[in-house]
C-alpha cells in the first residue's frame, strides 16, 4: 500500500512569542517539523506534503533540507484543519493510496503507532489516533460505539456527557487519499469557531456509510508544542527516552540526567559518558570510547577506544581515529586525528591532519585563518610538537619531526628535522632589581598623590 504524508505546519504559534514559525523551534537539536518527518519517514512514504503558512520560506527550507523530495504547499488563510489538509489535494491528485495527516508541532508520534493505524485501515475507511488523557481538559473527545468511532466532538461544542469521556483526539488521521478529500469537501464551518474542522469527517463518513475507528497510543506521543514551557517539556521527554535507550544498548552514563543528546546521536556499546556532556547534532561515537566530563561534541566522529576530555570541544568536521587522546581544554575543528595521536592539553587544532602517534604539546595552535580564508596544517606520523608552538598555515611538519617549545612555524619542516624559531634569550644581570625598585617608587608616588 502506498503512503502519503500530509504534515500541517502553517501555524504561527502565538504563545511562543517568537518571530520563528512554531514548527521550527528545536527539540534535541532539530526542528519540531523534522522530528515529525523523521518518525514518519520510516514508513517510506511515496509522497510527503508539508502545508506551510506563517514563515513559509523558512518552513520549506527546513522540510526540504531533511527530505529534498518533500513538496510544500501554502495555506494563505487559517480557516481550520480541514481547510489546511485541503491545500494538499492538488499535490496528491495523481496519488493512489492512504494519506496520513500529521502535525509539525507534534514531534513524538512513533513509527509503530503509525503502522498500527495503517493496519487498522484494512478494515475501516477512516482511522483516528486517540489517547487516554490523565487530564482531558480541552481536548476533543472520541465518541465510540464498541470498536466503531461515531464522531469526534471539540470540547467547546461538547455536551457535559461528552466532556466526561477521557478518550481524546490527537488529530492524526489515516484514510484513503481520495476518500479523505471527498469527505473534506463536505465539511462545513457551522460551529463555535466558524472553522472547518478535520474532525467532522468522521460523522460525514458515517453518514455516507463508511466505517471509522480509533487506534490508541500513549499520551506522551501526542504531546503538542504550543509554548516555550511545552517545548522544554518535549525536550525533557526526548532526553529521558534517549538516555534510557542508550543505557539499554550497553552505554554507561555516569550521571544520565546531566547528559544532553541530539535527535541523531549515536553512541556504541561499552562507551562511557561522564557527567555534563553535551552531544550536538551529527555525532557518532563508536564502541568502547570514553567521553569525559564537561565535553561538548558536534558534527564529529569518535572511533573505538578514543578518550575525549574532560572539558574538550569537538567541532564539526572532527574525525578521531582509534585510541586517540583529546584532553582538557582542547578544541578541534575540521581536523583528522590519526590512530594513537594525542592532543592532551590546552590546544587548538583546526583545519588540520595529525598523523598516527603524533604528540601535540600543551598550548599548540594551528593558525588556520588569515582573516579571509582557512588554510590546512599537516602534521606527520610520530612527530612531536613542543609546547606553545604556533603552526602558521598552510604549513606541514614531516614524519618523526619535532618543534621546539615556543616555536612559530612558518615554513615546512622536513621529515626527522627539528624546527626552532624563537628570539634569542638575553640575560641582563641585576636589571630585574632595578626595574622592581623603579616600579615600586612609581606606585608609591601615585598613592601619595591620590591622598
Amino acid at each position: 500500500m502506498s503512503i502519503a504524508l500530509i504534515i500541517l505546519a502553517a501555524g504561527k504559534g502565538t504563545r511562543m512569542n517568537s518571530d520563528l514559525p512554531k514548527v521550527l523551534h528545536h527539540v534535541a537539536g532539530a526542528p519540531l517539523l523534522v522530528h515529525a518527518m523523521k518518525s514518519a519517514a520510516e514508513l517510506e512514504p511515496e509522497k510527503t506534503i508539508v502545508v506551510a503558512g506563517h514563515g513559509a520560506e523558512q518552513v520549506s527550507a527546513a522540510a526540504t533540507a531533511f527530505d529534498e523530495n518533500a513538496h510544500v504547499v501554502l495555506q494563505t488563510e487559517q480557516l481550520g484543519t480541514a481547510h489546511a489538509v485541503a491545500q494538499a489535494k492538488e499535490a496528491l491528485s495523481d496519488f493512489n493510496g492512504d494519506a496520513i495527516v500529521l502535525y509539525g508541532d507534534t514531534p513524538f508520534i512513533s513509527p509503530e503507532t503509525l503502522v498500527r493505524m495503517i493496519e487498522a485501515r484494512k478494515k475501516y475507511a477512516v482511522v483516528v489516533l486517540g489517547f487516554e488523557a490523565n487530564d482531558p481538559g480541552r481536548y476533543g473527545r472520541l465518541v465510540m460505539a464498541g470498536d466503531s468511532l461515531s464522531k469526534i466532538v471539540e470540547f467547546k461544542d461538547a455536551s457535559d456527557k461528552e466532556r466526561a469521556i477521557t478518550l481524546c483526539n490527537s488529530g492524526v488521521i489515516c484514510a484513503d487519499a481520495s476518500v479523505l478529500f471527498d469527505l473534506i469537501d463536505a465539511v462545513g464551518n457551522d460551529n463555535a469557531s466558524g472553522e472547518y474542522y478535520l474532525t467532522d469527517i468522521v460523522e460525514i463518513a458515517q453518514a455516507k456509510g463508511l466505517s471509522a475507528t480509533s487506534v490508541t497510543c500513549d499520551e506522551s506521543e501526542t504531546l503538542g508544542v504550543n509554548s516555550r514551557v511545552q517545548l522544554a517539556e518535549s525536550d525533557a521527554i526526548f532526553q529521558a527516552k534517549a538516555r534510557l535507550a542508550l543505557m539499554e544498548s550497553g552505554v554507561t552514563l555516569s550521571a544520565p540526567d546531566t547528559v544532553y543528546l541530539s535527535h541523531d546521536t549515536y553512541i556504541g556499546p561499552d562507551t562511557i559518558v561522564e557527567p555534563n556532556v553535551v552531544f550536538g547534532p551529527e555525532v557518532t561515537v563508536e564502541n568502547g570510547a570514553h567521553i569525559r566530563a564537561f565535553s561538548h561534541l558536534e558534527g564529529c566522529h569518535v572511533s573505538r577506544g578514543a578518550v575525549v576530555g574532560p572539558y574538550a570541544r569537538l567541532r564539526p568536521g572532527t574525525e578521531l581515529a582509534e585510541f586517540t587522546r583529546v584532553g582538557n581544554f582542547v578544541e578541534i575543528k575540521n581536523a583528522v586525528i590519526d590512530e594513537g595521536a594525542k592532543v592532551n592539553h590546552l590546544s587548538y587544532i583546526g583545519d588540520a591532519h595529525v598523523g598516527a602517534r603524533a604528540n601535540i604539546g600543551a598550548g599548540t595552535i594551528t593558525c588556520n585563518y588569515d582573516g579571509v580564508m582557512k588554510h590546512q596544517t599537516e602534521i606527520g606520523a610520530d612527530s612531536f610538537i613542543g609546547s606553545n608552538t604556533l603552526l602558521v598555515a598552510p604549513v606541514s611538519v614531516g614524519a618523526n619531526a619535532m618543534t621546539a617549545s615556543g616555536t612559530v612555524v612558518t615554513k615546512n619542516v622536513p621529515d626527522e628535522a627539528l624546527a626552532i624559531a624563537r628570539s634569542k634569550q638575553e640575560n641582563k644581570p641585576g636589571l630585574a632589581v632595578k626595574l622592581f625598585d623603579m616600579l615600586k617608587k612609581k606606585k608609591a608616588s601615585k598613592a601619595k598623590g591620590a591622598e
